[in-house]
């Protein structure tokens, strides 16, 4: 958490995250001519953004993109914030979703200290998994080409199907979102989970993407607060009771 405060402490890199704040996925030469400052200067102040988990970057073809990373600012706000004004904090993710309405594609990154197995296992166990993802249980064959269906107080909440399955490394689907008339509209996008073994621990990187431009932010406004449920169930055997993390709990 050290290395967020010291990247954001610096005005230049807060002012690159604006950017990617404004419009996600950029490539260098585009944040490049967004500051007044070389490519070389750029590229150092980046790599400080992705060290500390604000920035992720994705390859395109011939192009190195870079993703605003929601989860670390997360990962504050559930420290320190929620506690005490968890209200304000959540008009505040509102107002934010808003502004990302446009993105087509958004990129999530944590760390979490422990093994693939063990992360795989809380990806697709419904037990584990609902107590991180809202409440939800989701069940599936968890093989290429089966379905999977989340529910929360009995109603399904979400569906899809397993396009690529491969423990525990990978897991691509597509994703339907049925919990209210407004997201059910949106059709189908596609949620990619990928981990990677890094020493003791596991970096996980969520991609949600062929989603319609203007996209009802619901659709992908929730994923810093899965994450961060994620990252602190395996961590410490606990789960969040931040203000909508159980929303679809059993009562």
């Amino acid at each position: 958490m050290d290395d967020v405060f010291r990247a954001l402490a610096d005005p230049t890199r807060r002012r690159l995250l604006d950017k990617l704040f404004k419009e996600d996925g950029q490539t260098l030469g585009a944040l490049e001519k967004r500051v007044a400052m070389t490519r070389f200067g750029v590229m150092k102040h980046l790599k400080v953004l992705e060290q500390a988990g604000l920035v992720v970057t994705k390859r395109r073809g011939r192009e190195k993109l870079h993703f605003l990373n929601a989860v670390p600012i997360r990962l504050i706000h559930d420290r320190w914030v929620s506690k005490y004004a968890a209200p304000w904090a959540a008009a505040l993710s509102e107002i934010k979703e808003k502004l990302e309405e446009r993105t087509m594609e958004k990129v999530f990154e944590i760390y979490i200290k422990t093994t693939p197995e063990r992360l795989w296992q809380a990806i697709t166990d419904p037990e584990l998994r609902r107590r991180y993802n809202f409440g939800v249980e989701v069940k599936s064959e968890w093989t290429a080409g089966s379905s999977y269906r989340g529910l929360g107080h009995g109603r399904p909440i979400l569906e899809g199907e397993n396009l690529e399955v491969d423990p525990p490394l990978r897991l691509v689907q597509s994703f339907r979102a049925l919990w209210a008339d407004d997201v059910k509209s949106e059709g189908t996008s596609r949620v990619t989970w990928e981990i990677k073994q890094v020493a003791d621990s596991c970096q996980l990187t969520v991609t949600h993407d062929q989603l319609r431009e203007g996209a009802n932010s619901q659709l992908f406004g929730g994923w810093p607060m899965i994450l961060s449920g994620l990252k602190t169930l395996l961590e410490t055997g606990e789960s969040l009771t931040t203000p909508g993390s159980l929303m679809y709990a059993q009562v």
